[in-house]
C-alpha cells in the first residue's frame, strides 16, 4: 500500500497543477488545434499514471505477499534493470556495488598493488597473470605464474573472487601481507604497499630486459609499433611521449595496433585522432534529445611526416573505430585486418542517488568524417553500412584457431617474467603484411605517401575461411 499511496499523492498533485479554471472560451481554428493537442497530452499522461499505478501495485503485492522476504532495494534495482533491458545492449544500470569497478574500467587507474590475476572459482588459488610494470607488486618481485596462496592469514582458495579483490585493495599507503609461491615451488611472505595503480594502455610488441616496452619493431627500417589497449584519460599523454621518443630515434613509419581495443573515452579518441591529421572533421554525433556535435582537427602538434598503417579486427570497438575511421577517411593511414565491431553509440553517465549509483544511457550515435554510419544496429547484415572496413586489398581474415593462438602468444609476450626472450620472427600475419609494406615503402627514394601506397600495393585480400 505504501507504493500505491505515493503514486496516488503524485496523481493528486498533478491534477491540481493541470486543472483548468474559468468558463471554456469559444475556439477558433488555432485554439481548436491547441485544444486537440492538450487533449492528446492529457490522454498520454492518464495512460502514464495508470501504468505507474500498475507498477506500484505490483511492487506492493510482491513486498507484502511473496513467499520469501525480499528487500525494497532489490525490487527497485530489478525494476530499473528491467527498464534498461528493453534498450540497446550498451545502456545499463550501475548499482552501488558495481560503481567502483566501473570507474576503474573508465579511468584505467585504481588503488592496489598492481597485478592482473586469474581465479576461476572459489576453490582455486589466486594465480598472477602479470604484474603491471613499475607497480608495487612488480617491485616486490611478484611475477607471472606465481600463486598467491594467502592474503594475510586467509588461504585464497577459501575466498570468492570479489572478496579476494576487496582484501588486496585497501586504503592508499597501507600494506597487505601476501604468501607467494613462485614457479620454482619456493614460497615467501611479501608485504606490499597499496598505491595508485595506472593501467598501461600504450604498449609495444615485446618488452626489453628491464620490462619496459620496445616500441621500435624494425630497427633496420626504423618502423615503430604502438598498441593501444584502451582509451583512458592518460592514454593521449603517454602516446605523445612514445611518439616523441620514436621520432628522436628517426622513425620512418608507424604501425598503430587497435586490435582487441574495446574503446573508452570519446575525448581520448578525439585527441589521438587530432595528433595524426592536420585539419578536417574527426567525428560527429547526433541524437534524439541532444544537440548535434562536431569535432575538427587542429593543425598544432600534428605528427604527419611518416606513413601509417592501422591494425583492426572484429573486437576493435567504439573509440578504436573513431580513430581508425578518421585516419582512413583523411587518407592518413591504411586500415589493415578485419571489419571492426560496429559500436558507434554515445553513452552518457548519469549520476543517481547523489552519486551512489549511475545510469549508463545511450543518447546519440557517432558518424565518421565522411558522414557514414559506424553503429551496427540490430538485424544489420554484412552488406549494410557499419563499422570500419579495411582498405581495399588489406582484408586479412583469421580462423578461430589462429585468433586463439595469437591471443595466447600475446599473453606470453605481455607477461613480466624472470627471463625475457624476444621472438625470432613475427608470426602474426596481419602484422607481417603491414610491416612488409612499410619496410618496402620507407626503403624507396620517393617520399612515402599513403595514397600512393594503396596504388602500389593492391595485394589481394588474404582470407582464411572460418
Amino acid at each position: 500500500m505504501k507504493y500505491r499511496n505515493c503514486v496516488l499523492l503524485l496523481l493528486f498533485l498533478s491534477v491540481i497543477v493541470a486543472a483548468p479554471s474559468g468558463p471554456a472560451p469559444v475556439l477558433g481554428d488555432k485554439q481548436s488545434a491547441e485544444k486537440d493537442e492538450a487533449l492528446k497530452k492529457s490522454k498520454d499522461e492518464d495512460e502514464f499514471y495508470e501504468l505507474f499505478r500498475l507498477f506500484a501495485d505490483t511492487l506492493d503485492q510482491v513486498e507484502r505477499n511473496y513467499v520469501n522476504d525480499i528487500s525494497r532495494r532489490e525490487l527497485m534495482e530489478a525494476a530499473i534493470q528491467g527498464v534498461v533491458s528493453k534498450l540497446d545492449q550498451h545502456s545499463n544500470y550501475i548499482a552501488p556495488s558495481e560503481l567502483e569497478e566501473f570507474r576503474i574500467d573508465v579511468e584505467a587507474e585504481f588503488g592496489g598493488i598492481g597485478i592482473s590475476f586469474s581465479k576461476p572459482s572459489k576453490k582455486d588459488w589466486l594465480q598472477v597473470i602479470s604484474p603491471i610494470a613499475g607497480s608495487p607488486a612488480y617491485r616486490a618481485g611478484i611475477l607471472a605464474g606465481d600463486l598467491i596462496t594467502h592474503i594475510e592469514d586467509t588461504p585464497t582458495n577459501e575466498l570468492e573472487r570479489k572478496e579476494t579483490v576487496r582484501r588486496i585493495k585497501g586504503k592508499l599507503g597501507t600494506k597487505v601481507r601476501l604468501t607467494v609461491r613462485h614457479l620454482d615451488r619456493t614460497s615467501e611472505k611479501i608485504e606490499v604497499e597499496r598505491q595508485i595503480i595506472r593501467v598501461e594502455t600504450v604498449l609495444g610488441d615485446t618488452r626489453n630486459e628491464d620490462a619496459s616496452w620496445d616500441f621500435m619493431l624494425d630497427d633496420e627500417n626504423k618502423i615503430g609499433y604502438i598498441r593501444l589497449a584502451a582509451f583512458a584519460r592518460h592514454t593521449t599523454s603517454d602516446l605523445r611521449k612514445v611518439l616523441e621518443k620514436l621520432q628522436s630515434e628517426k622513425m620512418n613509419g608507424l604501425i598503430l595496433d587497435l586490435r582487441n581495443n574495446p574503446g573508452g573515452l570519446l575525448s581520448s579518441a578525439i585527441q589521438i585522432s587530432d595528433m595524426f591529421v592536420a585539419e578536417g572533421r574527426i567525428v560527429s554525433t547526433s541524437g534524439r534529445n541532444v544537440e548535434d556535435k562536431r569535432w575538427d582537427e587542429r593543425r598544432r602538434g600534428t605528427y604527419s611526416d611518416f606513413p601509417m598503417l592501422v591494425l583492426v579486427n572484429n573486437y576493435s570497438a567504439s573509440a578504436s573505430e573513431i580513430v581508425a575511421a578518421c585516419l582512413q577517411d583523411h587518407d592518413r593511414a591504411i586500415v589493415v585486418g578485419e571489419r571492426t565491431y560496429g559500436k558507434g553509440s554515445v553513452q552518457n553517465i548519469i549520476e543517481l542517488e547523489q552519486g551512489r549509483s549511475a545510469l549508463k544511457l545511450t543518447t546519440a550515435q557517432y558518424f565518421r568524417p565522411s558522414g557514414k554510419n559506424i553503429h551496427r544496429f540490430k538485424g544489420a547484415t554484412e552488406k549494410d553500412e557499419w563499422g570500419v572496413l579495411p582498405n581495399s586489398g588489406w582484408n586479412v581474415k583469421l580462423t578461430r584457431a589462429e585468433t586463439m593462438h595469437l591471443a595466447m602468444e600475446r599473453h606470453s609476450r605481455d607477461a613480466i617474467r624472470k627471463e625475457y626472450k624476444k621472438p625470432d620472427g613475427v608470426t602474426d600475419k596481419v602484422l607481417i603484411k603491414a610491416l612488409s609494406h612499410l619496410a618496402k615503402l620507407v626503403g624507396e627514394d620517393t617520399p612515402a605517401v599513403v595514397g600512393d601506397a594503396n596504388e602500389k600495393d593492391k595485394a589481394s585480400d588474404t582470407e582464411t575461411p572460418n
